[in-house]
């Protein structure tokens, strides 16, 4: 759970499947842990309140199982909306573990996730018309790719919650169907070897699961691909704005006092009207490499996204140019500007690629030691042209 999920008197201490422990019951704490394959009775008990998203219990031979709602409530969305803006982002969380959607009996299939609530809700929302199990892993509040990637949506966790769930006793098939963007972080054969279960590849989007399940568990050449739409790539923009947001306003008081330095020594009047026009150019190159970029990535010329940012900064940087010619004195005065916006623009697209199927782990790496370098020289050579256009 996340605090995001409950009014303030509710933040949760502790947490089960589907189940919140309140703060005020610390000293039944170790009761729980002993009873919590019971959260029926847990729920009982003065102190503990449901998860919004659990409707009662399903009952299994290991003991019920949280039925959760398929339907997102008003709270979800706009829990979604402040998690996509980076908010609290890394609390956003649901409890690991078993769930159950419908009314799912031991041949019903297990749905395998990621406890990142986003993840978990986008799942949820599909299954509808489906009588499923839900089988959560523990990846820290991450989704299932990023979790692949970093260990945690692995082959031992997989295995772990499978035994701790005692998923033999609830299904009588022996498989777990596993996102196809966790792949990179599960080996079939191993968690075969060691829980019994097969491990069978689901679709990349959840959308395509109730049509996946239809066609016995096998995908078309659609379900495995990749894509990077125009909508999927800038729902992801707020949080990239959101991440820069406290550097941006630390950059924006330097550009204040070095603005202001001059002949005088140091003048508040030039401080205040130079900084404001350098200011102007740093949001204009947030804006096009954490916005523009993203938004236009496949018509931009270049496969590294850096260069791209290079491009659109330059592009954007030239439109300001023309718009408040008339606040820039000089040609070195434009010349700094205009490469504080394409370094600033370089930098955010760059750091895009860590939210892109576009790119490798490698291909990343080997962008960013070449790029860096030159982002970091254009940046001291645009604060050298500012300062010098001020005598």
């Amino acid at each position: 759970m996340s605090s995001n999920e409950n009014s303030p008197l509710e933040k949760p201490h502790l947490s089960t499947s589907g189940v919140t422990l309140m703060p005020s019951m610390d000293k039944v704490k170790d009761k729980v842990e002993d009873n919590c394959c019971d959260p029926v009775s847990v729920h009982e008990k003065p102190g503990y309140t449901l998860c919004p998203y659990v409707d009662g219990f399903i009952t299994t031979d290991t003991g019920p199982v949280p039925r959760i709602k398929t339907a997102l409530s008003i709270q979800d969305r706009i829990s979604t909306l402040i998690v996509r803006c980076g908010i609290n982002r890394n609390q956003y969380k649901v409890a690991p573990g078993l769930y159950g959607v419908g009314q799912p009996d031991k041949t019903s299939e297990v749905l395998v996730t990621a406890n990142f609530k986003l993840t978990f809700d986008h799942l949820r929302k599909e299954l509808a018309t489906l009588n499923t199990w839900i089988l959560v892993l523990d990846t820290r509040g991450i989704n299932v790719w990023c979790a692949a990637g970093k260990g945690t949506f692995a082959t031992r966790e997989l295995v772990d919650q499978i035994q701790g769930a005692d998923l033999d006793k609830i299904v009588d098939h022996k498989r777990v169907i596993v996102p196809q963007l966790g792949a990179t972080g599960v080996s079939a054969r191993a968690v075969k070897k060691e829980s019994g279960f097969r491990v069978v590849y689901g679709p990349v989007r959840a959308e395509d699961i109730p049509k996946f399940l239809k066609k016995n568990r096998k995908a078309d050449h659609a379900m495995r691909t990749v894509t990077f739409t125009f909508l999927e790539r800038i729902v992801l923009t707020p949080v990239e704005l959101q991440i820069v947001l406290k550097p941006a306003l630390i950059t924006a008081l330097i550009l204040l006092v070095l603005s202001g330095l001059g002949p005088e020594f140091f003048s508040f009047t030039q401080a205040w009207s130079r900084g404001l026009t350098a200011t102007a150019f740093l949001l204009t190159g947030m804006v096009t490499g954490a916005v523009i970029t993203p938004a236009l990535l496949p018509y931009i010329p270049g496969r590294e996204f850096a260069l791209k940012g290079i491009i659109t900064g330059s592009l954007t940087g030239i439109v300001m140019l023309g718009i408040i010619s008339s606040a820039i004195p000089s040609f070195s005065a434009g010349l700094a500007l205009f490469l504080f916006c394409l370094s600033i623009s370089s930098f955010l697209a760059m750091n895009f690629t860590g939210t892109t199927p576009f790119t490798s782990p490698s291909g990343v790496e080997k962008e960013m030691k070449r790029h860096i370098p030159i982002q970091l020289v254009t940046l001291v050579l645009a604060a050298g042209l500012w300062l010098y256009s001020a005598f």
